[in-house]
């Protein structure tokens, strides 16, 4: 309780910082006028449609990726199990790609395409690494190889894609909240109250996954349904999130071994990792737009961050065979 609360304190700070600060600052007063609809020139457009879908997206899709990830990793008891390792957003990302450039298509459309395929992916995944059930280790290898193959089908669309699709889909593969809009916040919040709402009401049966397949049922949980039931939650978050936003990098991966860093292994890491994937998606895009020498989407942020904690994380659980 007490991470959590931390948590939400720095996430609301980090919020109202966001309404406060952009290319100039808005008085506290002028923000909560215009959060309350009053109309005031010069600063209702700035934080209406600028900087509050930003953040809202922004801690939506944290919190999704956040929730998906750390679900991964829990149930098959490997911190490498994130679905930006086993091929579920780059299934995500080469349909949207193929939508804008072979197909020409934009807004919800892609959207479509990128969700239905982040789920397709996860099937064959399951079903390719699924031998007397499925083993957390097979089951990422062969995630590894499906995303290799997925990304080279992105980068051969890329190659043949006309200039003025070419830019959009660089940008939607970065992973960015650039030009966020409050209406596309909606299906976000809808998937992560549905699919987040399953994920906590298994948190039992999730966290006996923890001790192994045989632990978990011998203490009369369903293995194979609770399964299913979580691979379907997470990569419906996951893949509504990456549909939004883009594959922001490292998020789903980052935020469950820093969630297991701050609680120290007691009790269920799903609402914290929750709440880490919404604190660095939101503090990733901030810094972006105006720490840095350059305005940078949020997915290069997470990106510059995730890379070497991936190197590191693969070293410890070489040597180890650790563990969230």
């Amino acid at each position: 309780m007490v991470v959590v609360l931390g948590l939400l304190v720095v996430l609301v700070v980090m919020f109202g910082l966001t309404l406060l600060r952009g290319q100039s600052y808005t008085p506290p007063g002028d923000v909560i006028r215009v959060l309350w609809g009053e109309d005031l020139p010069g600063v209702a457009f700035a934080i209406g449609q600028l900087r509050l879908p930003r953040a809202v997206l922004s801690i939506l899709a944290g919190a999704s990726f956040g929730l998906g990830g750390v679900a991964f990793q829990t149930m098959l008891r490997n911190p490498l199990a994130s679905p930006d390792i086993i091929g579920i957003s780059s299934g995500a990302s080469t349909a949207a790609v193929f939508a804008i450039v072979v197909l020409s298509l934009d807004g919800p459309v892609v959207s479509i395409f990128a969700v239905a395929a982040g789920l397709g992916v996860a099937v064959l995944v399951y079903g390719l690494s699924f031998q007397n059930g499925v083993a957390g280790t097979r089951l990422i290898l062969v995630g590894i190889g499906v995303s290799a193959m997925l990304e080279s089908i992105t980068a051969y669309l890329l190659s043949r894609a006309p200039t003025w699709n070419l830019q959009e889909a660089m940008r939607w593969l970065t992973g960015s909240v650039n030009g966020a809009q409050l209406d596309q916040a909606l299906p976000l919040l809808m998937g992560l109250i549905l699919f987040g709402g399953l994920l906590l009401a298994r948190t039992r049966d999730l966290e006996a996954l923890r001790l192994g397949d045989d632990t978990a049922a011998a203490l009369g949980v369903s293995v194979s349904a609770t399964r299913i039931l979580v691979i379907v939650s997470a990569v419906g978050m996951i893949s509504i999130a990456t549909a939004v936003a883009g594959p922001i990098a490292f998020v789903a991966f980052l935020s469950g071994p820093i969630a297991a860093r701050m609680v120290g292994g007691s009790g269920s890491l799903l609402v914290p990792s929750a709440l880490v994937g919404a604190t660095l998606v939101l503090v990733g895009d901030y810094c972006g737009q105006f720490l840095l020498p350059a305005r940078y989407p949020v997915g290069v942020v997470t990106g510059a961050l995730g890379a070497p904690y991936l190197i590191y994380l693969i070293i410890r659980v070489n040597r180890t065979g650790g563990s969230l």
